[in-house]
């Protein structure tokens, strides 16, 4: 897999990012916009996202190996609002690019780490979801530029588990009360 050139800026941040994956036994992985760069078709990134599975007792100790790979806090108090958000927000200096570390323990979060791959990209290496917990991910998400990545994740990957796809957006949208969640991506996958 080449890296796309959108994410040349970021490589340093992922390197760094993937060093503290790996202090947590790699319990986590890359998403959002990088990973959609990654899967799908390259597209315009500024930050990093990743779940990690970690509890707040974790706190300290990512915070402390955050610092020694080189990230600092985004925000005063970031371990405070890490606990009441499950949100690490910090910020990689050496490319000033932000990174996002939200902290997973819903079964989705858990299956879909547990799925997740390891891929090389020269001497890139990065943990990521599958296509289709991605376009989950995303699902759920849902904002405007969300839908656009489902598409571009469609359309780069044609054999998905559809059946996996609905299974999980549906259970989010009953729970979120939310069917458009499944609607959404129900055409997208019809296209």
């Amino acid at each position: 897999m080449k890296t796309p050139s959108q994410l040349e800026k970021l490589v340093p941040t992922l390197r760094a990012l993937h060093s503290l994956l790996v202090q947590f036994e790699e319990r986590g992985m890359v998403i959002g916009g990088a990973a959609v760069c990654l899967l799908g078709e390259p597209r315009m990134t500024a930050d990093v996202d990743a779940v990690f599975l970690l509890s707040n007792d974790d706190l300290p100790n990512l915070l402390r190996a955050a610092h020694e790979v080189g990230f600092v806090p985004r925000i005063k108090d970031v371990e405070s609002f890490a606990r009441r958000n499950r949100l690490v927000m910090l910020r990689h200096p050496i490319t000033n690019v932000d990174v996002d570390i939200s902290l997973g323990a819903m079964p989705f979060e858990i299956e879909a780490v547990e799925r997740s791959r390891l891929v090389r990209s020269g001497k890139l290496r990065v943990r990521l979801p599958t296509v289709e917990d991605l376009i989950i991910l995303k699902a759920i998400a849902h904002r405007p530029k969300d839908l656009v990545d489902i598409q571009s994740l469609i359309d780069a990957n044609p054999k998905l588990d559809r059946a996996r796809i609905e299974n999980w957006v549906k259970q989010y949208a009953e729970l979120l009360e939310m069917p458009e969640l499944w609607d959404d991506v129900a055409k997208l996958l019809e296209r």
